[in-house]
């Protein structure tokens, strides 16, 4: 296993990637069985409603081609595919997942913007030359970037003094592998096979900074369309002019309409699944605290019209973005398809008023976090005591003066700021915690490994044998250990040198693994000698199996070394009973082999 793998391996371990949660992750886990019955799938998919309209979105969006629309999950998921279908729940899963410890140069909502851009661009182009099916392009254009939002995610400060630091995107990549080891392009590859998607995803990430020396012609002409998927990306978000299209087939004169389709189909995509394409900014303020606070993610709640079309651009300059719904209803599923930061919602509405939906957020856990203020024409004392009882953080007095509801939002910033660098604290003593405890495991497994042969250690094989005869006495049952020296091994080192004598421990040490049983345990004793622990096995038995071991060396000689005699060794072997204890048990198989050295080595004595 290289150093990638082992870091990916430790990554995963500690939780610090992106991965899908809850239904997307049971759908992930169900769909890997080719025998899992579509119904099945859908069955789970309708347990999270947000998740089963995006699903059904996309079957009846125009990407699909569809000449009826569907409302049946189990329809749905036969016109997408299984296999599109599967990578479409996981991107869906990441989209609206948002990391608790945020980086800080990362812009994550231009990230998944453009995610999106290069999805549809992805798609556009495989319909021209198809390589993949546009519904696969898609996912693979969406998801094919997903490493820089790991490296975000495992290391948020270490990667932001990256994003800061790099001139260009070959500067990044050279930033990433200096700091992580890895950079984002080669942990997208462990994140797909992870999650089991097409290898021909894996292939065309891989290949995409130089697709003209993919040697398979289908990897080739997806890595050369997303490299191209990602220029039409940029140019999409305004960050660099469209691109020349004439490899493609396109002549100049075509080039704009395909430009314009372009565009379109990635609005019409961005207002289906919910993902922004503007970046409004906080404007200018005073060097204060407030200044420097982020912009609130806010849904405004109240069944006028006018009332929300008079706040939402004012909040909108102020840097927050705004939601709006029209009813208590309507409101509760909005926020539990995507939990705001703040709710600001009026009192009197129907069906249910802004006192009845206060209270039904404060009655779940995850309306307990929400800030929320409340807008009201009554300000008698009774009306405040019963509205602060419901669960309000604040109020204001309608009719609303915009200045007095800066301030009162400021207030919630500061109050939501100081939620997330508690959460953004907890999360990094959890992250913490596991990587402590995956060192523990580390260091426990070195100090019972010897580092030279990869065996046990004698510690490990002292307290492994206390184990076993615990074992053998309690269910009554033979126990044997077997002591292995092998025989001249001084002169290897004297002759040739301690780097041989290394060597030649390490391809006895695999000899014998590889010839015991699977239930016996090979440990390195010390020096050259080796110790067996062979459980439910008498002496003779145990004997036998000594021998074995004994023939397996004589027969696999290391190769590469010019020795002098071959490699063989001397082994003694005792069991337990008739040694009643670990001393006695020790010491029997040492006896034994000592008379094997003395009878002219290369041979087995029994206790």
């Amino acid at each position: 296993m290289s150093d990638e793998d082992l870091l990916f391996a430790e990554l995963k371990a500690a939780e610090r990637l992106p991965s899908p949660q809850g239904v997307a992750l049971k759908v992930l886990e169900l769909s890997s069985r080719e025998d899992t019955p579509l119904e099945d799938i859908a069955r789970l998919i309708q347990t999270d409603p947000a998740l089963s309209a995006r699903v059904l979105k996309f079957a009846n969006s125009p990407l699909i081609a569809p000449r009826r629309p569907i409302v049946s999950l189990h329809e749905a998921l036969i016109r997408i595919g299984l296999k599109a279908a599967r990578a479409l729940v996981l991107s869906l899963s990441l989209l609206s997942r948002h990391p608790i410890v945020q980086c800080p140069a990362f812009d994550y909502p231009r990230f998944w913007a453009k995610s999106l851009a290069r999805a549809v661009a992805l798609s556009q182009l495989a319909e021209r030359r198809r390589a993949l099916a546009p519904e696969e392009a898609f996912v693979l254009g969406l998801l094919s970037r997903i490493g820089q939002l790991a490296l975000a995610t495992a290391w948020p400060e270490e990667y932001a003094r990256c994003l800061r630091e790099a001139q260009g995107a070959e500067d990044l990549t050279a930033l990433e592998r200096k700091y992580f080891a890895l950079d984002a392009r080669k942990l997208t590859g462990f994140l797909f096979t992870d999650w089991k998607l097409p290898e021909v995803f894996v292939d065309a990430i891989a290949a995409e900074p130089a697709p003209e020396e993919a040697s398979d012609p289908r990897t080739q002409t997806l890595a050369f369309q997303l490299a191209l998927a990602e220029r039409l990306a940029a140019w999409c978000l305004g960050e660099e002019e469209a691109p020349d299209l004439s490899s493609i087939g396109i002549a100049k004169e075509q080039a704009a309409s395909f430009l314009e389709d372009l565009k379109t189909a990635y609005h019409a995509w961005a207002k289906l699944l919910e993902v922004p394409t503007d970046f409004p900014r906080p404007k200018a303020q005073a060097a204060s605290t407030e200044a420097s606070l982020p912009g609130l993610d806010i849904l405004v709640v109240d069944d006028d019209p006018l009332t929300l079309a008079r706040l939402k651009k004012p909040l909108a300059d102020l840097g927050h973005k705004v939601r709006t719904c029209t009813s208590g209803p309507e409101a509760l599923q909005e926020i539990l398809r995507q939990p705001p930061e703040l709710v600001l919602t009026d009192w009197s509405m129907r069906p249910m008023d802004g006192l009845t939906l206060c209270r039904t957020l404060r009655e779940s856990d995850w309306g307990k976090r929400l800030y929320l203020i409340m807008l009201t024409a009554n300000e008698t004392e009774d009306a405040l005591v019963e509205a602060f009882e419901a669960g309000i953080d604040d109020y204001l007095v309608k009719p609303i003066n915009l200045k007095v509801l800066s301030a009162r939002l400021r207030a919630g910033q500061r109050i939501v700021h100081l939620q997330q660098e508690l959460a953004k604290e907890r999360s990094e003593l959890e992250l913490k915690a596991k990587e402590l405890t995956l060192l523990s495991r580390k260091l426990e497994q070195l100090a019972n490994t010897d580092l030279l042969t990869g065996l046990p250690n004698r510690r490990y094989a002292q307290q492994r044998l206390v184990q076993e005869l615990a074992q053998a006495r309690r269910y009554g049952r033979p126990l044997s250990a077997m002591i292995l020296d092998l025989d001249h091994f001084k002169s290897i080192n004297d002759t040739l040198g301690h780097a041989a004598g290394d060597a030649v421990l390490k391809h006895a040490a695999q000899v014998l693994q590889n010839a015991l049983r699977a239930s016996d345990v090979l440990c390195r004793w010390g020096g050259e000698e080796f110790l067996a622990i062979v459980p439910n096995a008498d002496l003779a038995a145990a004997g036998k199996l000594a021998e074995r071991l004994r023939q397996a060396l004589a027969a696999k000689q290391p190769k590469a070394l010019a020795l002098r005699r071959p490699v063989t060794v001397s082994i003694g072997v005792g069991a337990c009973p008739p040694a009643r204890d670990l001393d006695s048990l020790l010491h029997a198989a040492d006896q034994a082999l000592y008379r094997a050295k003395e009878k002219g080595r290369n041979r087995v004595e029994l206790a």
